[in-house]
């Protein structure tokens, strides 16, 4: 982006060029709108990855965007050695540009793979890109100005207007051609290299009469070797992946698939314990995950239970739960990735966990966000095949399972708000119950207690109690509902009425009363 404080020197006597003066300047301009896509798409990548590695989108934007625009600041101030010899400092910033920017997620993926960490290298990635984009439209000013001696103003605005639009093109190529076609790694490499040619072309043809030949024969060189690293790191990007995936996951990772939601990986099932990972975070482990989920279904069943309503649990074990109980005649899933839902139905380690939940003709799957899907009873979504999804019918239900990520997260913050609340209770049938996952009670009871709040200033009555570190509670709309098991429940392998109990006054002893609640204009959840 550009640094508007940018102050214009008088321009110097214009050089030869190969071309009319106005096709060169377009050809500058070119070059403007390039770098900036290039840019552009190199902050989204850092901050997509970093939330991706770290969590907490929110954050980890606004530490890129905020220690990118500071460094643009401090490139522009830097860039005014560089004016004497525009070309040629032109030439080896967008080299620097397209091997530190281009390089940068897999960088950064390295660090968090093998170092177990990666801040440092993100803030070390914003700064040194920052620095280098900051530096680049004073320079591109200077060669303007070599071209012609057309007012100040109109050159200012014509790189504006290059540069912005370049943003926007880089902006929505980013998430709509890169990411879906080629991944993070890839599209970084790809669009290092673009900004290489870019940055050469400009320099070594058309200012190449404003360059020594010794300078030629540098810049040559270091172009053909920064597109030979480029190139080198895009065929072993797929290697680099798998011993990155083998770092942070062990060596028996059975599947690894990007459904376009999440990153799914699959290790064991085989020959060890089967795990389940979303994002790079453990969500199933094989050894003990019934605990986890017999305290989240099996208090919610006791009373009615003929149709239950399932928020998230696309990993098909919460349904597993409710289809033990012989009154149960409808589940509904709502699950917005149907890439983890057809892995739940056909990799044979998990449907075996899940006990084949998918195939019970009980069990209706809709692909939609739960806010939208409860907000829009007219928009049922999309089955997990591409069919058309179950939708919301017009009788209520009587137990609604919100098996959804931790309220820290932002992407699932609004999931965790008054208002979905809200729109749950539409859903319920009278005496119905709502049971929520409410993130990690052990290590974040602030978080934990937020939830309880938000639901009571729906207007729900709750029953807190907890799993391991796993932050749990029972909730009614306008009552307090009794924490315990049915008299008609399956035998279960962990949970008892007295652990249930013990796991009540545990929970309640962490209490913390005053808490504001969390809404869609003011969430309350940190990471």
């Amino acid at each position: 982006m550009i640094d508007q404080s940018q102050q214009l020197s008088p321009p110097p006597v214009g050089v030869r060029l190969p071309v009319r003066p106005d096709a060169g300047r377009y050809l500058v301009l070119l070059v403007v709108f390039v770098c900036a896509a290039c840019g552009l798409v190199y902050e989204l990548e850092l901050v997509a990855l970093a939330s991706y590695l770290i969590g907490d989108s929110v954050t980890q934007a606004s530490v890129v965007l905020s220690l990118m625009v500071f460094a643009m600041g401090i490139g522009s101030l830097l860039a005014k050695r560089l004016r004497c010899r525009a070309a040629f400092g032109f030439g080896l910033l967008e080299l620097a540009l397209a091997l530190v920017g281009g390089s940068s997620a897999m960088v950064l993926y390295a660090s968090f793979a093998w170092f177990g960490g990666s801040r440092a290298v993100l803030v070390a990635f914003s700064l040194a890109i920052g620095v280098l984009i900051g530096a680049e439209i004073p320079l591109l000013m200077s060669l303007m100005q070599r071209i012609s001696r057309r007012d100040a103003d109109g050159t200012v605005a014509d790189l504006f207007a290059a540069d912005y639009v370049g943003a926007l093109v880089g902006g929505l190529a980013f998430p709509f051609l890169l990411l879906p076609w080629l991944g993070q790694l890839s599209s970084g490499l790809l669009t290092g290299a673009v900004n290489a040619v870019a940055g050469g072309s400009l320099v070594l043809w058309l200012f190449r009469r404003e360059l020594t030949a010794r300078s030629r024969g540098w810049l040559l060189a270091a172009n053909a070797l920064v597109l030979a690293l480029l190139a080198t790191a895009t065929v072993m990007a797929d290697d680099f992946e798998r011993a990155a995936r083998r770092a942070v996951y062990g060596d028996q990772v059975r599947v690894a698939v990007q459904t376009g939601v999440q990153e799914v990986v699959l290790t064991g099932g085989r020959s060890g314990p089967l795990e389940l990972f979303l994002d790079g975070r453990l969500k199933v482990s094989g050894r003990d995950e019934y605990r986890y989920h017999e305290a989240l279904v099996h208090p919610a069943m006791t009373g009615p239970h003929t149709r239950v309503l399932i928020l998230g649990g696309g990993d098909g074990l919460a349904a597993r739960e409710v289809l033990r109980y012989r009154g149960v005649e409808e589940v509904t899933v709502v699950e917005l990735d149907p890439g983890l839902v057809r892995l739940a139905r056909s990799d044979p380690a998990l449907s075996a966990l899940n006990e084949r939940a998918y195939g019970d003709p009980r069990v209706g799957v809709v692909t939609a966000d739960a806010f939208g899907w409860l907000r829009e009873p007219g928009a049922p979504g999309r089955g997990a095949d591409g069919s058309p999804g179950r939708g919301r019918a017009a009788s209520a239900y009587d137990v609604v399972i919100a098996d959804l990520p931790g309220p820290g997260l932002t992407p699932s913050t609004k999931l965790y708000s008054q208002e979905f609340y809200g729109l749950v209770t539409s859903v319920l049938a009278p005496g119905g119950r709502l049971v929520v996952h409410a993130g990690e009670m052990g290590s974040r009871p602030r978080t934990y207690w937020t939830v309880d709040a938000t639901l009571r200033a729906a207007g729900y009555g709750t029953s807190p109690y907890r799993s391991g570190d796993e932050g749990l509670l029972l909730a009614a709309a306008g009552r307090t509902p009794g924490l315990g098991l049915s008299a008609g429940a399956p035998p279960l392998r962990s949970l008892t009425r007295a652990a249930l109990a013990d796991s009540a006054w545990r929970a309640e002893r962490t209490r913390m009363p005053g808490l504001p609640p969390s809404t869609l204009v003011h969430p309350r959840y940190g990471s």
